[in-house]
């Protein structure tokens, strides 16, 4: 658009408000670059019954009375006007129709201020119009940016430009704007009150790669070298974006770890690192570390790390592996048991990684599960021989640990094989030895006298006890019947047992006394006097 065309507009707008009184009208605000020009639009009237055969008029710089000598900017009567002026204005419009309208060429910083137009109509008929124009001397265009650019949503940057000046037209073109994603550039021309501004806008869709970007407005003149420019950096807001995080790791108990954690976001995000439900840290920033100090099992899991903020989050997680010796196995199995039940002994333990489990009794090995956390033996039918202790141990390459646990049996006395009866001259000792849990009582029975002794009676001599097994002697003395015999009888909780025991006479027990040794060293004495007797019936 024209300045021509500009200040026609102007005219067709003013004048439809226009009236017979002393009023002015032009922009209140107009701006242009410095070294270029500005026309400032302007429309005034007067009382109609004045009539004035002729019209002159003059513009004041920065003050409306002429009483306070303000700087002519222009007169019609005669050219002279102030020195800051000289040269560099003139009236583009007419006066006789009421156009006011003024150029002012070659602008600099200090001509920037109030102007003020006064119209003389002859006499006294003269009044300066308290409307006025302030003038403003940019040397950059203005670029408008949103209040918030957010990722994904399109936007608009716009550059304004002063085109207040007909004699120079300007031309306007983005830099940097090239790799915005969908980007367009498109210009208009916009009119406020009188003050015309060339709008350059680039639409775009922003991302989180064009944060921190520079885009330039550069204005420039045809054949001349004035060029302006202003820059405007974008601040993206977008959600946050998790750009650095720990591998998953192992660590042994008792060593020291550091989980981290950074996230790119706009603005900064809110980082927090939580263990399940349990937050651990949490703090604003770019980077977040958790530092884990004498880590135990209780520290193996999944850790995750979450960055949020007004726009979004994200979350990433690492899973952290504790390595640790066997715990101490736990035995569950019933103490004690009667023999013929079913006895299952089981152990359990904690460790990572997972054991070698073995159940021992006498450092026998009864069971082993490999890579387990649990073992269990099964008897079906326990003996007495299945008493006792037994352990169970757990180990991997991080240590070993061991329980112990004992089972005791109940069963139903037993006679013992060592039990019998010696006869000598005039005495009989029985030995009754018999093996029971819970003890037994030990009864030495003698049908043939109708008679049964135990422990309290005075023919039994002693009894001795050694864990199970219990020994009971009886001592007869006298003329014994031939017809003697006698019974060894033990009874407990879970039932009796009876047998006879067998007699031996002491010189059948002379081998027995001088056992294998002697009875070897014997047969090679008789072996030897054979031998001797031999080579003398030769000789």
């Amino acid at each position: 658009m024209t300045l021509t065309m500009a200040l026609s507009l102007l005219w067709v707008l003013l004048e439809g408000v226009a009236g017979g009184h002393w009023g002015a009208w032009m922009p209140l605000h107009i701006s242009a670059f410095e070294g270029t020009c500005v026309a400032v639009p302007c429309r005034f009237d007067f009382p109609e019954e004045l009539r004035p055969a002729t019209v002159h008029g003059l513009w004041y710089y920065n003050s409306p009375y002429p009483k306070n000598y303000p700087p002519v900017v222009f007169k019609s009567r005669t050219s002279i006007v102030h020195e800051s002026f000289q040269g560099r204005t003139r009236l583009l419009g007419d006066l006789q129709a009421h156009n006011c309208s003024l150029l002012i060429t070659r602008l600099s910083p200090e001509l920037a201020g109030k102007y003020y137009f006064r119209a003389d109509l002859g006499g006294y008929n003269q009044y300066t119009y308290s409307d006025h124009s302030n003038l403003e001397i940019v040397n950059k265009p203005t670029i408008m940016v949103p209040l918030v650019v957010v990722e994904g949503a399109e936007v608009e940057l716009r550059c304004l430009v002063p085109d207040n000046c007909p004699e120079m037209r300007p031309v306007v073109r983005w830099q940097g704007h090239e790799e915005l994603a969908e980007q367009t550039v498109q210009a208009r021309l916009e009119e406020t009150d009188g003050n015309w501004t060339q709008v350059s806008g680039v639409r775009f869709l922003p991302s989180r790669r064009d944060h921190g970007r520079t885009l330039a407005c550069r204005v420039t003149y045809t054949n001349t070298t004035f060029e302006f420019e202003d820059r405007a950096t974008l601040d993206v807001k977008y959600e946050p974006h998790i750009v650095e995080m720990t591998d998953s790791l192992e660590a042994t108990e008792g060593a020291s770890v550091v989980l981290a954690c950074a996230a790119d976001a706009s603005p900064v995000a809110l980082l927090t690192w939580a263990q399940g439900a349990a937050v651990l840290a949490e703090e604003p920033g770019t980077r977040l570390e958790l530092q884990l100090y004498n880590v135990t099992p209780a520290h193996d899991g999944i850790y995750t790390c979450v960055a949020e903020n007004v726009h979004g989050r994200a979350n990433r997680s690492l899973g952290l592996t504790v390595f640790y010796a066997p715990r101490p196995p736990v035995i569950n199995a019933s103490g004690v048991a009667v023999e013929g039940e079913p006895v299952t002994i089981a152990c359990s333990t904690e460790s990572n990684p997972e054991p070698i489990l073995s159940l021992l009794k006498e450092r026998r090995v009864l069971a082993t599960a490999v890579y387990e956390r649990q073992l269990a033996l099964d008897l079906p039918g326990v003996t007495h021989e299945d008493d006792g202790e037994y352990w169970c141990v757990a180990e991997n390459q991080y240590g070993q640990q061991a329980t112990a646990f004992n089972l005791t049996v109940e069963f139903t006395p037993i006679i013992l094989p060592e039990s019998r009866c010696t006869a000598g001259r005039d005495t009989v000792q029985c030995i009754c030895a018999v093996k029971a849990n819970p003890e037994a009582a030990v009864t030495f029975e003698l049908p043939t006298r109708n008679v049964s002794l135990n422990e309290s009676a005075r023919e039994v001599a002693q009894t001795e006890r050694a864990g199970y097994a219990l020994t009971s002697i009886l001592t007869l003395r006298g003329e014994l019947d031939s017809q003697l015999y006698v019974l060894c009888a033990a009874r407990n909780a879970h039932g009796a047992r009876r047998r006879q025991l067998h007699f031996h006479h002491a010189n059948s027990l002379m081998w027995a006394k001088v056992g294998p040794v002697g009875a070897v060293v014997a047969f090679a004495i008789l072996i030897a006097i054979v031998c001797y007797i031999s080579q003398t019936r030769k000789k």
